[in-house]
């Protein structure tokens, strides 16, 4: 199957599971709100420019008013609980290995994400290696959470590959926290590779947000909206519960959306 086959095959399903996740919760009496996971072929350019491409990242960090409503709805549908335990029993392993080709397109879920997010604004460069057809040699990525833009001319280099990294909007830990450590290991290694929940940052950011949960961490205000719809979005559609301090933190972040 060719790679725009692969896409094809994988915006359909993914469509499909949107409409059953967002019918199941209406019938919960709440929506929920995704971000849109269909990764775009690549172009094999060094200043790729596709046509009808975001003028700033592959995946854009902003929120409709669609969205925002179906954030606002879900938020106090989620089950809100102080956590039974302690996370002393967390352990990454738990969410199978980093990172895997759970839509089987040849590449892994990070080389997925590096693609879908890579600015279409300045030159970016893909190769093949290990069967992908979309490894990210070069490009520059905008960091979400914090605007800051990082350019990696050698994205394989040991000095640059730690500047751009890949974070769970709800971090693993949290899941694992929130109802994920009741799961089987496919559901776990599902949650892990889902792209709604992935997005590439800045290494700095990713490590200082670590396994923070909403009320602990948040982006720079301009962000915040579209974090909240998108982490609510996940929680949802996972039924994982929030803490009364992450309700509190989600339901202040989600009224900067106007």
């Amino acid at each position: 199957m060719t790679m725009r086959s692969q896409l094809d095959v994988q915006s359909r399903t993914w469509r499909a599971t949107t409409a059953i996740i967002v019918a199941v919760m209406a019938l919960a009496g709440c929506q929920q709100s995704t971000a849109p996971s269909v990764i775009p072929k690549p172009t094999r350019s060094t200043s790729a420019h596709p046509t009808g491409a975001p003028s700033a990242t592959g995946q854009t960090w902003t929120s409709s008013a669609a969205d925002i409503a179906a954030a606002r709805a879900a938020l106090p549908a989620l089950q809100v609980r102080e956590p039974r335990r302690g996370n002393a029993d967390y352990r990454r392993i738990a969410f199978g290995p980093a990172w895997t080709d759970t839509d089987h397109n040849g590449c892994n879920q990070r080389d997925d994400v590096l693609l879908r997010d890579v600015a279409r604004s300045a030159p970016y460069r893909v190769g093949t290696q290990r069967g992908c057809d979309h490894d990210l040699l070069a490009g520059t990525w905008i960091d979400p959470y914090s605007g800051t833009p990082t350019t990696l001319t050698d994205a394989k280099s040991q000095q640059q590959a730690p500047l751009v990294q890949i974070d769970h909007i709800v971090a693993l830990s949290v899941a694992w926290r929130d109802g994920a450590r009741d799961w089987t290991d496919d559901q776990r290694l599902t949650f892990a590779n889902d792209l709604r929940n992935l997005v590439a940052t800045s290494g700095a950011t990713n490590q200082a947000k670590g396994g923070s949960d909403a009320a602990s961490w948040r982006p720079i205000p301009s962000a915040q909206c579209t974090y909240a719809v998108r982490y609510v979005g996940i929680k949802a559609a996972y039924a994982l519960a929030i803490t009364p301090a992450e309700s509190d933190a989600l339901a202040g972040m989600l009224h900067r959306c106007g």
